[in-house]
């Protein structure tokens, strides 16, 4: 008897535990990621970074050396985000004086364009020079959990268009840090070895997380690589937090998030401050060890992606800004002008500046999750999307005596033509046993030659865009739907000629078959795609008559 009351209680409370265990599941999903990171990566306390000293033999003449090169890429920085091409903040106290320097000092591309609407994509052509579709680098990795919560994190009763999952697909699939970009693709750190270059890297990267894949293995001497998302601790006094209840992306990100980079594969540790600020300080440390050789600097900044954290400085200082979101927003992107200021001020007090290029953008335009609507403007769409809001970024780049101060560059130019330029600068062999997708631009911002047009694709799943002589074809399974805009008369995307110009349609369809021809299978499939309103930011009401598209992951 008594043993059989024991058994019951046992299993009593076996089924009060999983009871709780599964009306808290969501909780449990939602904060696991950020669970087992602790576990698995135990994070040590700061400590400097040992980056490589030059040797005598290393150091070369600088008159007989190829250009330095720094490249920088910000996260989800806006078109407006900036006020070289006449919009910006500076109204509100916050112009990019040192990210404008750029382009009055060298070439402001007034068609640059990112090589996705989503980070991963946009860095692996950015990085090869290729369509990534060439080589299965179609969508950027997501972590299972997100997965598993997305449609309940994502499910509110004002919201018009669910979240699409396959469940069975986001199972099989491998783990987040697996998915990246091959090893068997040439990036610009190896293009650059041949002419002697030191190639370090900064910052996100999101190619891939495992030895292999890492920026060591991709032709970089060094690299210091954020292990994830947090610019400071949630709790830290010198951090000021935006947390967007409305955003199930948000909700997933501030629990699973950890403040944490690690040096050539090494253990974690945590940087001593705002993390903007600690990526440029070590940033000017790689120029300043490095003035005596050739080298190729790639800092990719986290900001100013979400989760939104300002230094509690930066937030101090725009007090005359009501809004704590905007206030929160345009604090990071003062630190990240700053940041490029310190960069150009380094590259200038060692002597470099005279034979250094430099060049500045975004892997893609802004959210509309964060709830800001005038990030973009003045065109329509987010990050995720291919209307111009989602690919078209900020986009400049120097070289002293080679590309003519006050340059206004007006011809489509994207990601996949930086490596063949850079490449000529340096006087580096392009890879010949794979295309090359990119144009160097060298000759036509030099004035050698005129630019002819070409089309330009861009791809996720059956989401889809080819670009033309000015006219630009939208097209997506969910919803069922086309676009086809002339950007010569309608640069903003405002009027719809899909009905009216077939035979535009038909050239671009043409287009896009030619270039899904060439393409292989995605390396890993897509289990999930979220809804993106073209028009509103998240936080506003949805309605039936508002044109959606959905990004495909």
């Amino acid at each position: 008897m008594r043993r059989t009351k024991i058994l019951f209680y046992i299993f009593a409370s076996f089924l009060l535990i999983a009871g709780l265990l599964y009306s808290n599941r969501l909780l449990i999903l939602r904060y696991s990621l950020g669970w087992i990171t602790d576990i698995r990566f135990p994070r040590e306390p700061n400590h400097p970074v040992p980056w490589e000293s030059v040797s005598d033999q290393q150091k070369s003449l600088k008159k007989d050396r190829p250009p330095n090169i720094i490249l920088i890429m910000a996260d989800d920085l806006g078109f407006n985000d900036v006020t070289a091409y006449g919009g910006g903040y500076a109204d509100l106290g916050v112009p990019t004086p040192h990210i404008d320097s750029i382009a009055e000092q060298g070439v402001r591309f007034d068609s640059g364009y990112s090589g996705s609407a989503v980070c991963t994509v946009s860095r692996a052509a950015l990085l090869t020079g290729r369509y990534p579709s060439r080589f299965g680098v179609e969508f950027t990795p997501t972590p299972g959990a997100l997965a598993r919560v997305g449609a309940d994190l994502y499910d509110a009763p004002d919201r018009l268009h669910p979240v699409v999952i396959d469940k069975e697909k986001a199972e099989k699939s491998k783990s987040f840090n697996e998915l990246g970009m091959p090893t068997s693709e040439i990036t610009i750190a190896e293009v650059l070895k041949s002419k002697g270059y030191h190639s370090v890297h900064i910052g996100k990267w999101h190619l891939g997380s495992t030895e292999e894949m890492r920026p060591n293995k991709q032709g970089f001497n060094e690299s210091l690589f954020m292990e994830s998302g947090l610019y400071l601790p949630t709790s830290d006094p010198n951090v000021v937090n935006s947390k967007q209840d409305f955003d199930p992306i948000d909700k997933f990100l501030w629990p699973n998030m950890r403040y944490g980079v690690s040096y050539n594969g090494g253990k974690w540790f945590e940087p001593d401050k705002y993390l903007t600020d600690y990526f440029t300080d070590e940033a000017v440390k790689v120029v300043e060890i490095n003035k005596d050789r050739p080298f190729f600097l790639f800092l990719a900044h986290w900001a100013v992606h979400t989760p939104l954290q300002a230094s509690k400085e930066d937030y101090d200082s725009l007090s005359h800004i009501p809004n704590h979101r905007k206030r929160v927003y345009l604090s990071m992107i003062r630190s990240l002008d700053r940041s490029v200021g310190k960069i150009l001020k380094a590259v200038k007090e060692k002597g470099l500046e005279e034979n250094t290029i430099i060049i500045f953008t975004s892997d893609n335009g802004a959210p509309n999750y964060i709830g800001l609507s005038d990030v973009n403007r003045p065109y329509r769409g987010w990050k995720l999307t291919f209307f111009q809001g989602g690919i078209r970024v900020p986009y400049f780049a120097k070289w002293p005596g080679h590309i003519k101060p006050g340059t206004k560059y007006d011809h489509p130019i994207t990601n996949i033509d930086i490596l063949p330029t850079l490449a000529d600068a340096a006087g580096a062999q392009l890879p010949t046993d794979r295309e090359i997708d990119g144009v160097n631009l060298l000759p036509y911002l030099k004035g050698r030659e005129v630019q002819k047009q070409r089309p330009l694709f861009w791809s996720d799943g059956h989401y889809q865009t080819a670009q033309f002589q000015g006219w630009k074809l939208i097209r997506t399974e969910r919803p069922n739907k086309k676009w086809l805009f002339n950007l010569n008369s309608d640069p903003t995307e405002k009027n719809n000629l899909i009905a009216k110009h077939p035979e535009k349609q038909e050239e671009l369809e043409s287009l896009l078959l030619n270039y899904n021809k060439q393409m292989i299978k995605p390396l890993w499939p897509s289990f999930i795609e979220f809804p993106v309103l073209i028009d509103k930011t998240l936080d506003q009401k949805q309605e039936e008559e508002d044109e959606y598209t959905y990004w495909v992951n």
